[in-house]
């Protein structure tokens, strides 16, 4: 963009160092750049896009989830969270989304029951982490997780390239390592992301042992069952040598018998993985309650004894419902409540 405007090729480079190394929020900041460069850019370009609408913080301080607007309208949602006590080494880590929605459909989770309305762009996705990088700027950026709305893997060049952007050492310089990027089990997205080069870690949302189950909980089982799922896993630790993460959201009566999870130990035997298990977010489906939690630690034991790695998630955020999709849900129910109240002084 800069040289099509006869601009010198280096002001792109100090452009980029004011906005992914000094954080910089409007371009009067950029002290560096001739003046009539910081107008044009402020008349014809914005660094900033999406716009905060809702935000709540967890009784702790530690986790913050926002609600964006996009600039059509649309909305997603993202997550702060900050691990470790002060004095210690505290890491903090940004949950962001892909999609505004998500075209899975998995009947328990908010996003999905909202639909699907759009990929985000590549900028979009950054500039979920720039944001919490300029607001916590005493806390520098270090994990991203790509669990937030819609499903990373459908949006995959917009997802690469943020990839790619946030790890670049001219900027975040975030470790490719400490990125994550969780799947529904979007089968030709993981082979394809196996063969980039990059030591990215993998999560799979997998839910049920069997076809069956899962096929009810995340309907791309349909397409992609789980021996095709597993076979993908497989090469992609092959690949990279990353140990892939399979996560495990427990619900009351459904998924969470000792049964189960020894179906679960002899589906992964043999395989380089780990076990996250999840107690589910309360929600108001009566179909997917929570697990109490002599049933999680009864499945985690159950697994352990059948010598699989199994680890049980501390849900950060709990009391703000910080899980996927609910903030959003909670707006609009807001916003429709509003309406009705309003429609109603109206015929008063």
């Amino acid at each position: 963009m800069v040289e099509s405007w006869c601009e010198p090729g280096f002001h792109a480079d100090q452009i980029w160092r004011w906005l992914y190394c000094s954080y910089a929020s409007s371009f009067d900041e950029m002290s560096d750049l001739p003046l009539r460069l910081r107008k044009r850019l402020g008349e014809q370009t914005k660094i900033q896009t999406l716009n905060p609408v809702k935000e709540l913080t967890s009784t702790d301080r530690k986790t913050r989830k926002i609600l964006f607007q996009l600039y059509d309208g649309r909305e997603i949602e993202s997550v702060s969270m900050l691990q470790g006590r002060a004095g210690e080494g505290v890491r903090h880590t940004i949950c962001v989304s892909a999609m505004a929605g998500c075209p899975i459909g998995c009947p328990f989770c908010a996003t999905g029951q909202e639909g699907f309305e759009r990929v985000l762009s590549a900028g979009e996705i950054v500039e979920q982490v720039m944001y919490f990088a300029r607001v916590l700027r005493e806390h520098p950026v270090a994990n991203i997780v790509f669990m937030g709305m819609g499903e990373p893997l459908a949006n995959y060049d917009a997802t690469l390239k943020a990839i790619r952007t946030l790890n670049s050492p001219d900027g975040l310089n975030i470790g490719a390592r400490h990125m994550t990027v969780s799947t529904s089990g979007l089968v030709p997205g993981i082979k394809r992301l196996a063969r980039e080069g990059l030591q990215v870690g993998l999560a799979v949302s997998l839910h049920a042992p069997d076809d069956s189950l899962r096929s009810r909980l995340v309907p791309l089982n349909k397409r992609y069952p789980l021996k095709e799922l597993l076979a993908a896993c497989s090469d992609f630790f092959a690949a990279t040598g990353r140990r892939v993460t399979f996560e495990y959201t427990l619900f009351q009566g459904v998924n969470d018998s000792p049964d189960q999870a020894r179906q679960l130990a002899g589906l992964v035997r043999g395989m380089n993985c780990h076990i996250n298990l999840i107690p589910a977010n309360q929600t108001d489906s009566s179909a997917f309650r929570p697990s109490p939690v002599r049933n999680v630690v009864r499945f985690q034991h159950e697994l352990q004894r059948h010598k699989v790695n199994a680890t049980i998630r501390r849900s950060a955020g709990a009391d703000i419902h910080a899980g996927c999709g609910q903030l959003r849900n909670r707006a609009e129910t807001e916003r429709a409540n509003g309406m009705a109240h309003k429609r109603r002084s109206l015929r008063t």
